[in-house]
């Protein structure tokens, strides 16, 4: 099996972004691969949060709709799960302060760390590629 690829929020966010039809698609394939097993897809608990609020709030996203994608992510066999832990947002807030890091991204990054993945799927090069040990691909330039 292939080494296991995290999904920012902002990957999964475009999969239901009318405003931006190339990303929709490209992020929309790339969802499709997990579900069909040709990726082993990463979220975390974070994750999972941000995307919830980016789609009722930003894209307005009736809650029911919402609540269907989201259980569709938390119950699917097809994605792995992870979460932090109280030690995981203690490095975190050190390495954020390090290396001008946002805190989010930086949690996110520690918890890949301690869960042995290395790549992350995401648009935010900037950001995710400070993060020593951290690949970074942005499905949008290749």
């Amino acid at each position: 099996m292939k080494d296991k690829i995290f999904f920012d929020t902002n990957i999964i966010c475009y999969a239901f972004d009318s405003s931006e039809p190339s990303k929709r698609k490209t992020c929309e394939h790339l969802i499709e691969k997990v579900y069909k097993n040709e990726i082993p897809g990463v979220i975390s608990n974070q994750v999972l949060v941000e995307t919830y609020n980016t789609l009722t709030r930003k894209f307005e996203m009736p809650i029911g709709k919402t609540n269907e994608i989201m259980k569709s992510l938390t119950t699917s066999k097809h994605w792995y799960r992870i979460n932090y832990t109280s030690d995981t947002l203690n490095r975190a807030l050190d390495n954020s302060y390090r290396t001008k890091t946002p805190l989010l991204d930086m949690l996110i990054a520690e918890t890949m760390k301690e869960n042995f993945i290395t790549e992350i799927l995401t648009e935010d090069e900037k950001d995710f590629g400070r993060i020593p040990g951290i690949k970074v691909t942005n499905p949008f330039r290749q």
